[in-house]
């Protein structure tokens, strides 16, 4: 990949730089426990894809102003909240690589965690009067829920088609991206039809970045080690909802046999990767990536050219050329 985080950034790297130390303060608590435990979990923050959406889609439609530092933080503080939970019930112990807030303070504690993080969220929303871009957020965080739910009720039955698999990568992935480029715009009063369009784009980019995690499940371009942890979830991505629409009946048994009753096995995994990448399932969900890209892109390009625009088509490349 030829450009970094650090080059795509460059146009916010001021407010990125300003927006850490102003969401350390979002976090800070009396209580010593609490204290230490955002402190951790501020230490070990990834890419920061999301602040740059925010940060991004509001220089390309005005001028960045406190309200995007607001915004920016409520997205992560809803955000992280959702991602302890998630470790809670999923039984998680590690997160990005480091243990997760479950596996270092138990689960009690984990789950008055992110209800302490859901609440800052919404008191940093409510002071300041930002009912709007708390509209924005608060809409995803229930897409995310409604999403995570729909996909463990299909999960259990295994009769995913394309049109519920979107539905499921809409409100569990493109959500929370199309919220970072809503509020961005929103932050800095941009009228609603820019916000909705600022959404759209948004959406269109968390399509593109589910379905790339899709692929990686099945390993990058025929070389590496198949991960195939998809599978033995037991959830339909893309890649295997395609080649599954398009095998025999008795292939087709034979393969959802095997995820519903053998997807422990690795040598039964690996089978299932197999199917898949001989049907051409790993092919098409990369045309559908692309596709969504192509939309993306065309609603950008609706936008005024500026530094902040060009970053943003950067991130959308990132988002789908990036190796993990």
């Amino acid at each position: 990949m030829t450009l970094s985080i650090k080059d795509i950034q460059a146009p916010v790297a001021d407010e990125m730089k300003a927006f850490e130390h102003k969401f350390r303060q979002f976090m800070k608590s009396d209580v010593m426990l609490l204290d230490q435990i955002m402190n951790y979990i501020v230490r070990r923050k990834g890419k920061q894809l999301r602040p740059m959406f925010v940060f991004l889609s509001a220089g390309v439609c005005g001028n960045i102003s406190e309200s995007t530092y607001r915004g920016g933080a409520m997205i992560e503080l809803l955000h992280t909240a959702t991602l302890v939970h998630d470790d809670v019930v999923d039984d998680s112990n590690y997160r990005r690589g480091f243990f997760s807030v479950n596996a270092l303070w138990k689960n009690k504690i984990a789950v008055l965690v992110g209800d302490y993080l859901l609440s800052r969220g919404l008191l940093l929303s409510v002071d300041h009067e930002e009912f709007k871009i708390l509209k924005i957020v608060s809409t995803a965080v229930r897409e995310l829920s409604e999403g995570e739910l729909l996909q463990i009720e299909k999960a259990r039955r295994l009769d995913i088609n394309e049109a519920v698999y979107y539905e499921i990568i809409r409100q569990k992935t493109a959500s929370l991206i199309a919220s970072c480029c809503a509020v961005g715009a929103s932050s800095v009063g941009a009228a609603q039809d820019v916000v909705d369009k600022m959404h759209a784009f948004g959406e269109k980019v968390g399509m593109a970045f589910q379905i790339k995690d899709d692929l990686f499940d099945y390993g990058e371009d025929e070389i590496g080690k198949p991960l195939g942890i998809d599978i033995k979830e037991k959830k339909m991505t893309l890649p295997l909802i395609y080649a599954l629409n398009h095998a025999s009946w008795l292939e087709k048994r034979r393969i959802i046999n095997i995820i519903r009753n053998e997807s422990h096995k690795p040598n039964k995994v690996n089978e299932v990767i197999a199917f898949v990448k001989e049907s051409g399932g790993l092919r098409y969900a990369q045309e559908v990536m692309e596709r969504y890209v192509k939309e993306a892109l065309a609603v950008l390009n609706e936008f005024a050219d500026s530094p902040h625009r060009r970053s943003l088509e950067q991130l959308v490349q990132y988002t789908i050329e990036r190796s993990k």
